[in-house]
C-alpha cells in the first residue's frame, strides 16, 4: 500500500497536477514481503513484482533501529558503491499524545577538494511543514519529495488516529512484529532491565554500520536485472526524501532536483 500508492498512484497523480509528466514512476506489485528482526530492530524486506530474491530490496533489507529510528542511506564505508551517498536516519520522537519530533539527519562523503567540516558548520534547516491550503486541499507544490508524501499520509490521519476498528491481516506482519517487540521491551524496562539499543559504556557507544538496501540506480549498477531499490531511479534519486531535497550541501554541489527551504516555506507563507 504504502510504496505502491503513496508513491506510486498518488506520486504520479502529483507530477500531473504540477505538469511534471516527466516525472512519472513506474508501479510495480508486491510479489513478496518479510520482516526479520536483528540485533537492533526489524528488516523489512520485498520482493516487487518482476523481481526476485536477488534484488537489493529483499537481499539487503531496509532497515528499523528500535524504537523510532528508520535507517537509510550508505553504509558509510563502501564508497566504491555507494559514491557520495552517506548513511542517514529519520527520527521520531513522541512529544505529547499528538505531536511527534521528526529529525531528518544525512552524512555526505566528503570531497577531496573540501576543508574539513567543523561541528558548528553543519547545516541546520527547516524544511516547509505538510499542510492542508485555505481551500482544504493538499499544498501539491511542496509534494515532490517521498519525505513530504509520507507526512501527508500521517497527518492526514487525525491528531489521533481511530484503531477500535483495526483488524490486521498478513501484509501487517511487520506492524505485529514491531508491537510485539515495543512490549516486550516495555516488560525489560518494568523489571529493571535495558531494552535494545541501550549502550552504556565508551566501547558500546560507537558507530553501528549496517546493511541497507541500495537506491535504484545503484543497483541497476551492480545487477541490471534488480527492479528493487529505493527512491524513483535516475538521475535525483538523491533528493527524494525531506533532508537531501532541501540539503544546502547537495545545493552547494549542483545536484539537481533540490530546493532551498527557506524559500519553500515562504511560498506556502510558513
Amino acid at each position: 500500500m504504502h510504496l505502491e500508492w503513496l508513491h506510486g498512484y498518488w506520486s504520479n497523480f502529483i507530477s500531473e497536477v504540477r505538469s511534471e509528466t516527466d516525472k512519472q514512476r513506474t508501479i510495480r506489485n508486491h510479489e513478496k514481503i518479510a520482516f526479520t528482526e536483528f540485533e537492533y530492530g526489524i528488516y523489512k524486506r520485498r520482493v516487487m513484482q518482476g523481481g526476485s530474491e536477488e534484488d537489493t530490496s529483499w537481499r539487503e533489507g531496509h532497515p528499523i533501529i528500535f524504537p523510532y529510528y528508520l535507517r537509510q542511506g550508505g553504509d558509510g564505508f563502501d564508497r566504491e558503491k555507494w559514491g557520495m551517498t552517506g548513511p542517514a536516519v529519520q527520527i521520531r520522537v513522541p512529544i505529547d499524545d499528538t505531536h511527534t519530533a521528526h529529525w531528518w539527519v544525512m552524512c555526505h562523503q566528503k570531497e577531496s577538494s573540501t576543508p574539513e567540516q567543523k561541528f558548528e558548520d553543519i547545516p541546520f534547516f527547516q524544511p516547509p511543514v505538510i499542510e492542508l491550503d485555505e481551500n482544504s486541499q493538499p499544498q501539491y507544490v511542496l509534494l515532490d519529495s517521498n519525505s513530504a508524501q509520507d507526512l501527508a499520509a500521517w497527518v492526514t490521519q487525525g491528531a489521533i488516529a481511530d484503531r477500535t476498528g483495526e483488524h490486521l491481516g498478513r501484509s501487517d506482519k511487520g506492524i505485529i512484529m514491531f508491537r510485539q517487540m515495543l512490549e516486550d521491551n516495555i516488560k525489560i524496562v518494568e523489571d529493571g532491565g535495558d531494552p535494545i539499543n541501550t549502550f552504556r559504556t565508551e566501547e558500546e557507544n560507537t558507530y553501528h554500520g549496517m546493511i541497507t538496501e541500495y537506491p535504484r540506480e545503484l543497483a541497476a549498477k551492480i545487477n541490471p536485472n534488480d527492479v528493487g531499490g529505493t527512491g524513483t531511479g535516475g538521475s535525483v534519486y538523491q533528493r527524494q526524501g525531506m533532508a537531501s531535497k532541501y540539503s544546502p550541501i547537495l545545493n552547494q554541489r549542483g545536484v539537481e532536483g533540490g530546493e532551498d527551504a527557506e524559500a519553500r516555506r515562504k511560498l506556502v507563507g510558513q
